[in-house]
Order: C-alpha cells, then sequence, then structure tokens
C-alpha cells in the first residue's frame, strides 16, 4: 500500500522530496515485505556509505548526477537512467551534484 503520497493524482516523483544543504532527504512511499519504494534527494557531496541489499535495487536517477559503486565498479547515472544493484552485492551512492532518485528494492 502506499503511503505519504496523493492518490489519484498527476504529480511529479522528483517534487515529493526537496533538497536540503549537507542532507540526504528520503520519502518512503511503500515498505513491505516484499517490496520498498523511496524517493531520495542528496545534496553536491553527500553519500550513503557502502552497504548490501537483502533484495535486488532498482535506481532511476529523476534530476541531476548521482555516483554509484556497485561491487567495486563506478556508474554515473543521470536524469532518466536507471541501475540495478544486485542483492547482497556492496554498493554506495554520492552526489556528485544535487540529485534525486527513486528506489525500489524487490525482496
Amino acid at each position: 500500500m502506499y503511503k505519504n503520497i496523493e492518490k489519484k493524482t498527476k504529480l511529479l516523483l522528483k517534487d515529493q522530496v526537496e533538497y536540503q544543504e549537507g542532507q540526504v532527504v528520503s520519502k518512503t512511499l511503500v515498505q513491505n515485505d516484499y517490496v520498498s519504494v523511496t524517493v531520495f534527494s542528496f545534496d553536491k557531496g553527500e553519500e550513503i556509505s557502502t552497504h548490501a541489499s537483502g533484495g535486488d535495487a532498482m535506481v532511476t536517477v529523476l534530476d541531476g548526477t548521482g555516483r554509484f559503486t556497485v561491487g567495486g565498479e563506478i556508474f554515473i547515472l543521470t536524469e532518466g537512467e536507471t541501475l540495478i544493484m544486485p542483492k547482497d552485492v556492496p554498493h554506495a551512492v554520492y552526489g556528485e551534484e544535487q540529485f534525486k532518485m527513486l528506489l525500489t528494492v524487490s525482496f
């Protein structure tokens, strides 16, 4: 079930979180045993350090440019680009500039 978001309303996902200086901001839209859907904003230079997920994670950049390190390999993504980060593979996310992303994790 979706939460924290209007239903039956046309919207832009990138407008669901604002940039905040020196911060990573997140808004969870779905969280259950099968899937997690979260929108994030990263200020330039902010990051989520290396970690692994218990499910396959798909990120789509909604605005700006982000750097994703997956299993030691670096990927630079810009608006509209998507990357799959496999379950149990260490990954990190860094704001090359301010950017927003949609994260969907399937368990």
